[in-house]
């Protein structure tokens, strides 16, 4: 072998031991290098052998987590710019309910699915405020919406036990209550969590707060300070003082835990919640010491009551007031149903009390099962002030029943208790006895023919009938009275004076005057002679409006029911109701001084007779003197084919009417004839006198003891 081979197999031994090694090292970086480069990381990691390989380098362990969160900002940024506040609350958020109370402020009935009424925020006691912000969020004016470690607590009782709750703050919980469902699951609590954040950079925090208070639920049925406040305390929560803010902030917590009629854990937990609360107060800053120590007793809350329904005589009621409240206050339907409405009626509890128990005394004397005659008996009632506040209504048995009110009912004739208007007419406007001729003044001593069968005239001549007869004047108690004044014919309701004098006056005539004492036009008969005696069909409500007139000296007020209305603390305007002078001061107290006699007739009615046979019309010197004792007055009043049966009596604070007729509301509104009502041949005559009777004495007496009670607390 030469010496040139020898050296080159020298040569290429030594770059098979050392050069290819090194040049396929050099070759591995550079294709690890170029990975890199390439951003693929080296994993599984050369140069590690079995499990090592798998283990992440510190560089690559802070790159996954960097990309980590960097791909969660990302989720959570797109999330939240995607994220709306909604337009639409929940339904039960903006729906409230509409409170009737009482004359004397107390509450009545409501009206509504759910109980919630709103309050401006400023119309809050800022202590109550603060009550609320110090037992629940007592960071809210500098939160951003939310609690990073509470929400961090929700997500680890989430993960732990499947509990979504706690750590909410104040704009967290009205996000859940007025824009989600109560779902408890990851997904609706982020949801919660991106509206609460974005709700506090689009609303101010005053009015995230006037929300909250507005929305959250209290307990006993309640959503709401305002309807809280009623009820547990009975009064408007601008009247709360710290201590009761203090309770009713621990309502939030759960009424279940913490409302003291529940149980005596609960009022234990209750006052511990309390007196917490006002510590909490004092802490941050929102109570001084000198007033915490002022609140040492719990305010107890009253017992809880059973909401207040529309049925029995309330709903009646409410409906009457419901009705002139939109009318007055020009609220729509569809407004008025969404609730928040405060509505004061002039309706007197006690005065309805009474006339319920009069008329059921009244139906007590019917036996429908036994007697057909006493099946769809109605009884109408009302009573007006002569101011035109209504102060009770009778309107049927049971408003959830029968809706139907039968004290305002515009189709029963009003009979013969129509003729005071007649009257009020003549006096006022004198009569026209002869076409062309001047009009005589009529005094209450001008003397007419009461007799049955005496010939209708006009200024004309006789009045013919559409058959072709001659009109003659008929006393429905089948009488005849002889040459009478028509003060006497007022007293002994002696009718054919007033059929004539109606002719005499006019019968246009005594329509404006019957309209002007508060009778409505739609209700007011055709112009034939039985106009005179009460062809027209007012309402019971309206017949008592017509006689406020009379002690109310000539002036009339239309009937009203609502003596003011607010809605958020602020009042509504109402249109006032309409003031008209009908007839003279003098007028109307002639009409009173003959009305006054025709008290003693209260117990039957026309033409009928007392049980011992004598006609209780002929003996009435000395009711005249009882009557102008206590100031009464009244009228009785039936139809000729005897489908109803009035009282109409005023005093001096109010006038009442009381209508019995028949009607089978599933067949037609027109009534139906009396006779044999109760098993009586007089057709139950006597018992709309004898319910203004009862009701009055009931008045009376509950007026005696309350001046009695007075004197005594003096």
């Amino acid at each position: 072998m030469t010496k040139h081979v020898r050296h080159r197999k020298a040569a290429d031994a030594i770059r098979t031991a050392v050069v290819r090694p090194l040049t396929r090292a050099r070759g591995r970086r550079r294709r690890t290098h170029a990975k890199r480069v390439l951003g693929r990381p080296d994993y599984p990691r050369s140069g590690r052998s079995g499990w090592r390989r798998w283990i992440p380098s510190w560089r690559q362990s802070l790159a996954s987590f960097l990309m980590a969160v960097a791909a969660l900002v990302g989720v959570v940024t797109i999330a939240y710019v995607r994220t709306e506040i909604p337009e639409g609350l929940n339904g039960f958020a903006t729906q409230q309910d509409n409170v009737y109370y009482w004359a004397d402020g107390t509450p009545m009935a409501r009206t509504g699915w759910v109980r919630r009424q709103e309050m401006p925020l400023e119309k809050i006691p800022e202590h109550v405020r603060w009550a609320v912000l110090a037992a629940e969020n007592a960071g809210f004016y500098s939160d951003p919406g939310v609690s990073a470690s509470g929400v961090t607590r929700a997500l680890w009782r989430t993960l732990g036990d499947g509990d979504t709750q706690g750590g909410s703050t104040i704009t967290q919980q009205y996000v859940k209550n007025v824009y989600l469902t109560q779902d408890q699951s990851l997904s609706r609590k982020f949801t919660e969590v991106l509206l609460a954040i974005k709700v506090d950079r689009h609303h101010s925090k005053d009015r995230i707060l006037e929300d909250y208070l507005n929305t959250s639920w209290f307990g006993r049925g309640t959503y709401g300070l305002q309807r809280a406040a009623q009820a547990y305390y009975g009064k408007d929560v601008t009247q709360l003082n710290a201590s009761e803010g203090a309770f009713l902030a621990a309502m939030l917590k759960g009424a279940s835990l913490y409302d003291p009629a529940i149980s005596p854990a609960n009022r234990e937990r209750a006052v511990e919640r309390w007196s917490w609360t006002l510590d909490r107060m004092v802490e941050i800053g929102r109570l001084s010491r000198e007033e915490r120590a002022r609140y040492t007793r719990f305010p107890e809350p009253r017992a809880a009551t059973t909401p207040s329904t529309v049925g029995g005589q309330n709903g009646y009621l409410v409906d009457l007031a419901g009705t002139y409240a939109k009318r007055a206050g020009r609220i729509s339907d569809a407004r008025f149903d969404l609730g928040g409405y405060q509505v004061y009626t002039t309706f007197q509890k006690p005065r309805t009390t009474a006339l319920t128990k009069a008329v059921a005394a009244a139906r007590a004397g019917l036996d429908p099962e036994k007697r057909p005659a006493d099946r769809h008996t109605r009884f109408g009632a009302a009573s007006v002030a002569p101011d035109g506040r209504i102060l009770a209504v009778h309107g049927g048995p049971d408003y959830q029943k029968q809706a139907f009110n039968e004290s305002n009912a515009a189709t029963v004739p009003a009979g013969t208790v129509f003729t005071p208007f007649v009257y009020a007419a003549a006096l006022e406007h004198g009569v026209q006895r002869e076409r062309g001729g001047p009009r005589v003044p009529v005094t209450p001593s001008t003397v007419y023919d009461g007799d049955d069968g005496t010939p209708l005239r006009t200024p004309d001549g006789p009045y013919w009938d559409r058959a072709g007869k001659m009109a003659k004047a008929t006393n429905l108690d089948g009488r005849s009275h002889g040459r009478i004044s028509l003060r006497r014919a007022m007293a002994e309701s002696a009718d054919a004076p007033f059929l004539q004098l109606g002719m005499d006056v006019g019968l246009e005539q005594v329509r404006r005057t019957a309209q002007s004492a508060g009778l409505l036009a739609s209700s007011l008969g055709p112009p034939v002679p039985d106009f005179a005696l009460g062809n027209s069909t007012p309402s019971a409500i309206r017949m008592a409006s017509a006689y406020s007139m009379f002690p109310a000296r000539g002036t009339h007020t239309e009937p009203y029911s609502v003596l003011r209305v607010t809605h958020k603390g602020e009042p509504v305007p109402l249109t006032a109701p309409r003031k008209q002078r009908a007839v003279s001061p003098e007028v109307a107290d002639q009409v009173t001084d003959a009305l006054a006699r025709d008290e003693e007739d209260a117990g039957t009615g026309d033409g009928t007779q007392a049980p011992d046979g004598t006609d209780t019309a002929e003996d009435t010197d000395a009711a005249e003197g009882r009557d102008a004792a206590d100031g009464t007055a009244g009228k009785t009043g039936g139809t000729r084919d005897d489908t109803a049966r009035w009282y109409a009596g005023y005093s001096p604070t109010e006038a009442t009417a009381v209508v019995v007729y028949r009607m089978d509301l599933a067949t037609s509104l027109a009534p139906l004839p009396l006779t044999g009502l109760g098993g009586d041949s007089t057709a139950g005559a006597g018992r709309p006198a004898d319910i203004w009777n009862q009701y009055t004495d009931a008045v009376r007496d509950a007026s005696s003891r309350g001046r009695d009670d007075r004197g005594k607390t003096r």
